[in-house]
């Protein structure tokens, strides 16, 4: 008898162990739905700055492509496309405005997410949208308030000390500037953090990237890589600084906008950037900035690769591309987006034109009639479900309803 319950005792375990094992193995099969998605094509294990940092020193060519939905995520997924970039650029191929400066950080945190579900396999970096990492004098005025108890007690003692040694107190305003500027500079450095991790929390991305070479944009570089979040910087053409550089004009043309690239890209090396984009520059000047640094450039309207000069270098010479999504598929075929699309993207397909033509189609068969036809009305209901459902129609007093549903069923 106590053999019989051990043996019983045991069956029951194996029979759980394997439901457990069903469970498991079913939590990871897709789920069968209606609106089924395609089978990635590649690996699914994601792209990181070490597999970056690999092929840079074997001086393979790194891919990236925008992306800002989750169809353009899974497309960039299916291609083994190596970076996906949700860039500020969805303010003017998603939301139609004419710069990249209205969107918002919440607007970029949507498409972040979206991006994310979609995009598996490619390293993805979120732009951070205009004034969300310099800090205004609303926010600056904020903490300056919180502070205020703090500061003046600061500044009371120094103008003590200042006064018993000496010099006046002419030396106090020297002091304020000094106190307040400090503060101004943690706070900018704070909000900038904010805003990088609001970036990878919220949006799911791996990385984030930030336009510009100035102090400020280092600082902000320096403190985002300190507090442990991978920087892309951005030199060259920097849309967020059209209303500076008077429209979107290439950089590095002269002598001395060429050599600002390259110091401005070398700063963003030292603060940390795994990474640098170099937008809109000559190709000499590209070829000079790539040849100054030791992490990968990412080239876009800036040149090719002359691979002549790589055994010049110890470390291995490369132009990596990104583009826009919209633009290397030629989706955009609007007379309005034909004037602004860059001149050195190369378009890749003319999916505007298929689209167009496509809508064109439906709205034809839509208007004759011959869309939806037998063969877009896959679902069926049983005879027995459906003479039930002709009686509730009936008993609800809707007999016209019935009399349609029973007619579409050629009865």
């Amino acid at each position: 008898m106590a053999l019989f319950k051990l043996l019983t005792m045991a069956a029951s375990r194996t029979r759980k162990q394997s439901l457990l094992k069903t469970l498991r193995y079913m939590s990871n099969v897709p789920e069968n739905t209606v609106y089924s998605g395609p089978t990635s094509q590649t690996p699914n294990q994601r792209v990181t700055l070490t597999n970056l940092r690999q092929k840079y020193k074997k001086g393979e060519p790194i891919t990236m492509v925008t992306a800002y939905d989750y169809p353009s995520g899974v497309h960039l997924d299916m291609a083994g496309i190596d970076i996906a970039l949700v860039g500020d650029s969805a303010a003017m191929v998603v939301h139609g405005h004419d710069t990249t400066l209205p969107i918002s950080l919440d607007e970029i945190l949507v498409h972040c997410r979206a991006v994310a579900r979609g995009a598996r396999r490619p390293l993805l970096i979120g732009d951070l949208p205009f004034g969300t990492y310099e800090s205004s004098s609303a926010q600056v005025f904020e903490e300056m308030t919180k502070l205020e108890n703090i500061g003046r007690e600061l500044i009371g003692q120094c103008y003590y000390r200042i006064c018993t040694v000496g010099g006046g107190s002419a030396r106090v305003t020297v002091v304020e500037s000094l106190l307040f500027g400090l503060i101004f500079r943690k706070i900018a450095m704070d909000f900038a953090v904010d805003t990088a991790v609001r970036i990878l929390k919220e949006g799911g991305m791996d990385a984030i990237k930030l336009e510009g070479g100035a102090h400020s944009r280092i600082t902000a570089a320096r403190a985002i890589v300190e507090a442990g979040i991978a920087v892309m910087g951005h030199v060259g053409l920097t849309p967020q600084a059209i209303s500076v550089l008077g429209g979107f004009r290439p950089q590095g043309k002269n002598i001395v906008s060429a050599v600002k690239v390259v110091e401005t890209a070398i700063s963003l090396q030292e603060a940390g950037c795994f990474a640098v984009v170099l937008e809109c520059v000559p190709p000499e000047v590209a070829a000079a900035a790539t040849a100054a640094l030791r992490i990968p450039t990412m080239g876009i309207g800036a040149g090719p690769f002359c691979s002549g000069q790589k055994c010049q270098f110890h470390l291995p010479y490369l132009f990596d591309k990104v583009l826009v999504y919209h633009d290397l598929l030629g989706m955009l075929q609007h007379p309005h987006h034909a004037k602004v699309t860059p001149k050195f993207c190369k378009q890749f397909a003319q999916i505007g034109d298929v689209i167009n033509k496509a809508l064109l189609e439906y709205r034809e068969e839509v208007s004759n009639r011959s869309f939806p036809g037998p063969h877009h009305s896959p679902y069926k209901i049983s005879d027995p479900d459906l003479n039930g459902f002709l009686k509730e129609l009936q008993n609800m007093g809707l007999d016209e309803a019935a009399s349609a549903a029973a007619a579409k069923a050629n009865r």
